[in-house]
């Protein structure tokens, strides 16, 4: 089956390395180091890693003591959130100067939809090069880019030439391009996933599209479905802008594991602080509130209250985080403590989405 017209043209801009970059930016006495933002070499984990450290195996989400293990000259830097976030605000001020569809996924990650643009190029490549010379021209930061038809295949093509590289899958591509990925490579398949794939002789795009949708729905359950469509070439998923938060969360990792109740509540007290700064920057308010205690065996467990009315202040919600880390005997010393808003005021401002079509 072959694709038909009318095609969507998506950009998926990626920063490379955004935080290790940014604190390279900053600081040129890190540049072309090894540097680790976030951690410790005792305790934490590895929010970024710069392409330097990559190259020894320090991945994000690795701990510190790993990470040093694997880099004995890593570089460790606390992160700078509001710098990040200062910065991704200039990027994505670039982004609408070419179209208004920008859905942010992260501070360093955005999908683009320039089916139609402001500046009425009709080749989404040269636009997303354009888009990459002005961050580097203005910010002196790399991104990567993938250009395809639909978010999917451009969240996979961004990824190819990373960093500092795009990739366009044209639409005569899509269905080769596809059958010839490793099940690996598609976007939103783990680790688990993919062995599961495999272990059913799922090792290539083609190998996927040989299984019908019912051996799929039986293998996978309802993502059956969504891996029967995207190998395909099927994904129509809108750019949405103005993404609405699902949640605001504060969280923090200490350097020696908690016992007594009496320091958590300390430690909880400036976390709440952060929080309500946070939710009064965004102007929101919640009404489910949610603890987060990580042990030091790494298990987690969270524990929620919801009430009536919409919150925001400390004064209203601590009390409730209070009786949420006292209801219950704590499994073991902990090492991490969050709490995180949800069922958001934004949530009642749902837009509707009206996705335009036109010939690639």
């Amino acid at each position: 089956m072959e694709l038909q017209p009318p095609f969507r043209k998506i950009i998926h801009v990626d920063m490379d390395a955004f935080y290790a970059s940014v604190e390279q930016l900053d600081n040129p006495d890190l540049r072309g180091k090894a540097v680790a933002v976030g951690g410790s070499e005792v305790r934490g984990v590895v929010s970024a890693a710069s392409y330097e450290a990559r190259k020894f195996g320090v991945r994000s989400a690795m701990s510190g003591v790993l990470a040093k293990k694997k880099c004995p000259h890593l570089i460790f830097v606390k992160p700078r959130y509001a710098r990040y976030k200062e910065i991704s605000s200039q990027i994505r001020q670039i982004f609408y100067d070419y179209t208004d569809l920008v859905e942010p996924l992260s501070l360093d990650e955005a999908y683009l939809d320039v089916t139609e643009n402001k500046k009425g190029n009709p080749s989404a490549s040269l636009i997303a090069k354009e888009i990459r010379d002005r961050i580097w021209e203005e910010l002196e930061l790399r991104a990567s880019a993938g250009i395809s038809i639909n978010k999917f295949l451009a969240k996979v093509a961004s990824d190819i030439n990373k960093p500092n590289g795009q990739k366009t899958i044209n639409p005569e591509e899509v269905i080769p391009f596809l059958e010839e990925l490793p099940v690996g490579k598609f976007y939103g398949v783990g680790k688990v996933t993919k062995a599961k794939m495999h272990n059913h002789g799922i090792f290539k795009g083609i190998d996927l599209k040989n299984k019908s949708l019912e051996e799929l729905s039986a293998l996978f359950g309802k993502s059956g479905s969504h891996y029967y469509n995207i190998v395909r070439g099927i994904h129509n998923s809108a750019v949405k802008p103005n993404r609405i938060r699902k949640s605001i969360a504060a969280e923090r990792t200490f350097n020696e594991n908690l016992s007594s109740e009496i320091f958590m509540l300390e430690k909880l007290e400036s976390i709440a602080d952060e929080l309500e700064r946070r939710m009064e920057r965004s102007k929101t308010k919640g009404k489910t509130v949610t603890l987060k205690i990580k042990y030091s065996d790494f298990t987690q467990q969270t524990r929620s209250k919801t009430v009536e009315y919409f919150m925001y202040k400390k004064d209203d919600f601590f009390p409730l985080i209070k009786q949420l880390l006292l209801q219950d005997k704590l499994n073991n010393s902990v090492r991490l403590l969050g709490i995180s808003f949800s069922n958001l005021d934004t949530e009642k401002k749902k837009p509707i989405w009206i996705q335009l079509q036109f010939e690639f």
